[in-house]
């Protein structure tokens, strides 16, 4: 009892990373607790297919529901297993991805259990609270951080009283690492009919439409992002023609994607991708906190910007002043004379 637990969306038998980065975020919190870290997944043929993708995570308990009509998605199966199985096993935690599922999932498993919810953390915490009018003290909660009021503050938010504690993290957010690959925990079969009733399959997906990615920025090691001080849509051609010298990728900030210069799926920051690549190019780019949210973790930061004193150049390691105009066709010259 009061476990923690990640619920592992799939597509196919194949599952999300964001629920793999989820485990490995889970198997740390688990850890700090001295409790166990249990997962759930739920589909259609996925029993023998799942288990190898989500115990060498460190789960000590996988809860698979295996059976038609789980997948693909819909709302009301997937909420009759979660809110059935927490009552049954009571978790402290639970944690889930921000994705279109998360976001649908979450706040219905949360308000059938009257439990708090904290939507697109940034960061997860253990930690101890008192509570100042009633002067209780509360130990081992989790800390849910994330940015608040239009990401002009980080908010800490916490849930004594009810359980389990419920978190939505973005996909990128904590980074996905195997604790052991021969790691086993116990696998559990339960049956599907005893948790989720017949009239929860009145709704059918009757067609999917899924587009393949047209870059992939969460893997880039190079990013070239451009902001509102680029300019416009034919500077971003330079940003281009600089990434594919560096065998990188192009993002940007959201003042750049709402001004129409570029691809909304380029957007990196809290309402867009995180990313975590080992070079990251500033170009034009300000630095508010919406966008630092989703590069900050990156290895070395460069900052482009004709003002010395833009925030992003707080967290950058070289720091360049100048318009886009004029130092990235020196950078692309200088690459193309050099790189091999």
């Amino acid at each position: 009892m009061n476990n923690v637990f990640v619920y592992c969306e799939i597509e196919g038998t194949k599952v999300a990373e964001v629920s793999q980065e989820l485990l490995t975020k889970g198997r740390k919190l688990a850890t700090e607790l001295g409790v166990e870290l249990h997962a759930v997944v739920a589909g259609t043929g996925i029993k023998g297919k799942v288990e190898d993708q989500i115990f060498p995570y460190g789960v000590d308990r996988l809860f698979v529901f295996d059976g038609e009509g789980l997948f693909p998605y819909t709302s009301a199966p997937h909420t009759d297993i979660l809110v059935n199985l927490f009552k049954e096993e009571k978790p402290q935690i639970c944690l889930m991805g921000a994705t279109v599922i998360g976001r649908d999932l979450g706040p219905r498993v949360s308000s059938s259990l009257t439990s708090g919810l904290t939507a697109d953390c940034t960061q997860l915490e253990i930690g101890d609270y008192d509570d100042k009018k009633t002067g209780i003290h509360y130990d081992n909660l989790l800390y849910q951080i994330r940015p608040a009021f239009g990401g002009n503050i980080v908010a800490t938010i916490v849930n004594p009283e009810h359980r389990p504690q419920m978190a939505t993290v973005r996909e990128g957010v904590m980074k996905r690492e195997i604790a052991d690959p021969a790691y086993k925990g116990e696998a559990v079969y339960p049956d599907v009919s005893a948790y989720v009733p017949a009239e929860d399959y009145v709704v059918k997906v009757l067609d999917r439409h899924i587009e393949v990615a047209k870059h992939n920025l969460k893997g880039a090691p190079i990013i070239v992002a451009g902001g509102y001080g680029v300019g416009s849509r034919e500077n971003f051609d330079l940003l281009f023609k600089l990434a594919k010298e560096l065998h990188g990728e192009v993002g940007a900030s959201r003042a750049a994607v709402d001004a129409g210069w570029i691809d909304h799926d380029r957007q990196i920051g809290q309402t867009g991708l995180t990313v975590h690549p080992k070079v990251y190019i500033a170009c034009g780019i300000s630095g508010q906190i919406q966008h630092i949210a989703g590069m900050q973790d990156s290895g070395i930061i460069i900052s482009i910007n004709t003002d010395p004193d833009a925030p992003i150049n707080k967290i950058a390691d070289y720091v360049i002043v100048g318009s886009v105009e004029e130092v990235v066709p020196k950078l692309i010259k200088y690459y193309k004379q050099n790189n091999k």
